[in-house]
């Protein structure tokens, strides 16, 4: 279900980032806050996507203790060789954690996608239609794969025209969100 934008999902990651944070200290070279709920006024679904970056992804231990910690359960499950991945406990609030190695072009994609549709608000505001077309034609549980494949070719037309951006503005990734 895509819904029109919340501003209390920022104020969600802010949240969750802080107990992340204090949870990995140093072994989290960034915490931000990526997908289309970073993204004001975008249509979203309503879950919180965080990125964490990380020097390696072993140990696995190094952030897996502490994010568990902090709430979160390890899907060792996840087939993305790119990124480690963690999910709410049930019941909890829908967020999705992606950790991914600091510096790697997984991680740098998630960033400059953001940054270019903040950028670009006609961008984003097209992309939020889109996605209420797609949520509207896969609507059915079991059709979210079929949700996230037709989103591919936009995320890969938008990606072309984010590194032209950042080609022309020398873009580098900002602070880290958290």
């Amino acid at each position: 279900m895509v819904v029109g934008h919340d501003p209390s999902w920022a104020l969600e990651f802010r949240s969750v980032a802080g107990r992340l944070r204090h949870e990995l200290g140093d072994v989290a070279l960034r915490i931000d806050h990526i997908g289309s709920t970073a993204i004001a006024g975008l249509d979203a679904k309503p879950i919180v996507d965080i990125q964490i970056s990380v020097r390696s992804f072993e140990p696995l231990d190094d952030f897996k203790i502490p994010i568990e910690r902090a709430g979160f359960v390890h899907r060792a499950d996840n087939t993305e060789r790119t990124k480690r991945y963690f999910r709410e406990r049930p019941g909890d609030r829908r967020t999705h954690i992606h950790v991914r190695r600091a510096g790697s072009f997984s991680e740098q994609f998630a960033l400059l996608f953001r940054e270019y549709l903040r950028a670009h608000p006609a961008s984003a505001e097209r992309y939020g239609t889109f996605k209420r077309e797609l949520a509207a034609r896969y609507a059915r549980p079991h059709e979210r794969a079929l949700y996230v494949a037709a989103k591919v070719p936009f995320t890969w037309e938008t990606i072309h025209r984010a590194d032209d951006w950042a080609q022309a503005t020398g873009w580098e990734p900002p602070a880290s969100d958290g």
